[in-house]
């Protein structure tokens, strides 16, 4: 079992193979290369990286890393369900304790109105537990903020304060079992009685339940309850309402309300989701949450939006931050699992490909390098980006750039970036846990525990695939204003606008002036593929020619009946989607290369460069069959991107550890035997062993060597 396991550690490695040479100062494993060995080789400034890394909100992030760091906040690993939403609702109370979950409400009522900072230290709460950190998401990044947003100051007055200090556990009921990223179709129901002044709650058949909801099944007092708002006899679409669900004392539905408990899932077991229908359930007026929306005591609807599909987008538009907080917490993940694997790769010894006598770092071969440094690579990147999108966000809601614009912009970043980094983060977590071998499937190392939490990433918040497809239509748009004059052999040349310089920066299309325009060929600006502005040229045209084409075969699919039109759409559905991923992938090598810009040390930028490069020409490797099928890269020098690659990986091992020791990460945030220098312990007490039976002469000589001295010894026939 331990040798299968072990040889699990890397099938790319083989006896026979041939690793990097291996050298070793110190108390670190660095592969020789004259990039390592040069006198003028760069060096990582760890500490600057360390505060680049940590943003615009490091001493905040400090701060919650630190509560996080301590242990009554930490995932017991082996609990029962019920004993491990116990433990979560108790640690919520810690948070409330230590000021941890009041920066973004408004200092009206005791908060500081700090929204960024709010979700920054937010992202850190997934390095204690998941469940925690989602379930502290729950009550106050959801059910707490759709009441921050989506309520007047009355309503600030009457529940805030309950909710920031965990006298009111709420849930934030939306989703239904008919219907999840498809909000629009909720099928529960408000009806206003002008009679009584007061809602009706329903929900007329079995899928409209809502579902999977937090606090749901055993903890939540109230909910903020998504519903379509009927007054005299009109839809006027989704709204949210106040809604109390249990009796304080007794912790029993009140009447009209039931539910059940979801149990146990395949992660975040901390968390009691669970089912909640309503049968004619009657809540004052004022409890509808009105900001965007109102009913008068004679039923008239009233709304300072007229446009009841813009009047949605704008409610939903508030509650945002949860994709802007996942974003970040699976980036989050994606440091944690990376420094634990590379940490143990610098010390964990396989295979004597090199060497008579010592095994081979596992860092030192080049498929171990091309598994977690291009994942390394791709962490970088989005978490750059997620610094990008956690800055727009608090622009849009501190007021300071809040136009109807502002958050389009936000709502189609988020919906780019989250899919991208939580898709991110189980790959990584998946192969560094392969990557460890048999070592990193024990729970002690957290791979399996945190994987199998952050599975629920990819589809809540929004249905990852549902996300890119709202970028996709979002790029959509964009194309069509800027194209509406003009016919397709124009755009096939794609000049996308002429402003002579590098990118213009927005987060619909993104429009580079001059790659095109003056050769003609996207080819001849790829003379060096590794350089900056050929990466760019390569990326881009990728997203503009991807959108383009489905523009023009969509093109009048809006003056089409309405059957005939989605049909066309859906044929084109996953071109529209690949189009989104490049785009979000673009914004992501764009945020690296910006952050470029901010590195003063000149050893840490050569080595921060490498990094952006491997993520550049990762993404063109993976795409590299549509750059060669539609002529944008010669097959020669299609064949140079591999070569490219691996260069890189050599130039960076030298880095790994000051690379992932930059994440600023000490024991209590990892917590994971692998990571903890034990290996290294045993590693050199078993080189130590051999060494000394060599010395002595007592080693045993292995019959490989008798067999050779014996047939050069054979007399010859």
């Amino acid at each position: 079992m331990t040798e299968l396991a072990d040889r699990a550690a890397d099938p790319a490695i083989d006896p026979t193979t041939n690793p990097t040479t291996n050298a070793n100062p110190a108390a670190r494993s660095v592969a020789s290369s004259s990039d390592a060995t040069d006198a003028g080789a760069p060096a990582v400034d760890v500490a600057a990286l360390g505060e680049l890394l940590l943003g615009k909100w490091a001493a905040t992030r400090r701060v919650a890393r630190a509560l996080a760091g301590r242990p009554e906040l930490h995932k017991t690993e082996g609990l029962s369900h019920t004993d491990h939403r116990q433990r979560v609702f108790g640690q919520l109370k810690i948070l409330v304790e230590n000021g941890a979950v009041h920066r973004a409400f408004p200092a009206s009522v005791g908060g500081a109105d700090e929204h960024g900072g709010n979700v920054a230290g937010f992202q850190e709460l997934v390095i204690a537990d998941p469940s925690l950190q989602i379930k502290a998401g729950v009550q106050w990044g959801l059910f707490g903020s759709a009441v921050n947003h989506l309520g007047t100051e009355e309503h600030h007055r009457t529940w805030l304060p309950g909710i920031m200090n965990l006298d009111i556990p709420g849930c934030f009921a939306m989703t239904e079992t008919g219907h999840g990223s498809d909000v629009a179709s909720i099928a529960t129901t408000a009806t206003y009685d002008p009679a009584t002044e007061e809602f009706v709650v329903h929900t007329p058949f079995r899928a409209a339940w809502k579902d999977y909801i937090g606090n749901a099944a055993v903890d939540g007092l109230a909910a903020v309850v998504f519903a379509q708002l009927v007054t005299r006899g009109v839809s006027h679409g989704v709204h949210a309402f106040y809604m109390e669900l249990r009796d304080p004392g007794t912790k029993d539905f009140l009447p009209g309300i039931g539910g059940e408990d979801d149990g146990v899932k395949g992660g975040l077991n901390g968390i009691d989701n669970g089912r909640l229908h309503f049968t004619n359930v009657r809540i004052p007026r004022t409890n509808l949450l009105n900001r965007y929306g109102g009913v008068d005591a004679d039923g008239s609807y009233t709304s300072s939006i007229a446009s009841p599909g813009r009047r949605f987008f704008t409610m939903l538009g508030t509650l945002v931050q949860g994709r802007v907080s996942l974003d970040g917490a699976a980036v989050t993940a994606s440091k944690l699992a990376l420094k634990t694997a590379i940490q143990y790769a610098t010390e964990r010894r396989q295979f004597n490909a090199s060497s008579q006598t010592d095994e081979e770092v596992l860092l030192d071969y080049q498929r171990h390098q091309r598994r977690l440094f291009t994942r390394l690579a791709t962490t970088y990147a989005a978490g750059f980006a997620s610094e990008q999108l956690l800055q727009k966000f608090d622009d849009v809601f501190s007021g300071r750039n809040d136009t109807d614009a502002d958050r389009q912009d936000l709502e189609t970043l988020a919906a780019a970036l989250k899919p991208l980094s939580t898709w991110h983060a189980l790959d990584t977590l998946q192969e560094c846990r392969e990557a460890c071998g048999g070592a990193g499937f024990l729970i002690e190392n957290r791979f399996a525990s945190l994987r199998a939490d952050l599975d629920v990433y990819a589809t809540f918040e929004g249905d990852n695939t549902v996300l890119l497809q709202l970028v996709a239509k979002r790029l959509l748009a964009d194309y069509a204003k800027e194209f509406r004059t003009v016919n397709f052999g124009v755009l096939a040349r794609y000049v996308v606008g002429q402003a002579a310089g590098a990118a213009i920066h927005r987060t619909g299309l993104r429009g580079v002036a001059q790659f095109v325009a003056d050769s003609g060929s996207v080819q001849k600006a790829a003379i060096a593929i590794k350089d900056e502005a050929s990466q760019r040229t390569l990326l881009t045209d990728r997203v503009q020619t991807m959108v383009a084409e489905v523009g023009s075969a969509l093109k009048g699919a809006n003056k089409l009946p309405q059957a005939q039109g989605a049909a066309l759409f859906n044929k084109h559905q996953n071109e529209l989607i690949e189009a989104a991923q490049a785009h979000a992938e673009l914004l992501q090598w764009e945020a690296f290369t910006e952050a470029l810009g901010k590195v003063a040390d000149p050893g840490t930028k050569v080595v921060l460069t490498w990094l952006r490069d491997l993520f550049g020409l990762s993404l063109i490797e993976k795409n590299l069959s549509w750059y060669l099928m539609n002529g944008r890269l010669s097959m020669q020098r299609g064949r140079t991107v591999g070569d490219y690659i691996n260069r890189l990986l050599v130039k960076i091992r030298p880095h790994a550890l000051d690379l992932v020791d930059a994440f600023g990460f000490g024991p209590e945030h990892l917590r994971a035997e692998i990571a903890t220098g034990a290996e290294k312990v045993r590693q050199d007490e078993a080189r130590e062993y051999f060494r000394g039976q060599r010395a002595s002469g007592q080693a045993p000589v292995d019959e490989k060597i008798l067999i050779a001295r014996a047939a050069k010894t054979a007399p010859r026939r």
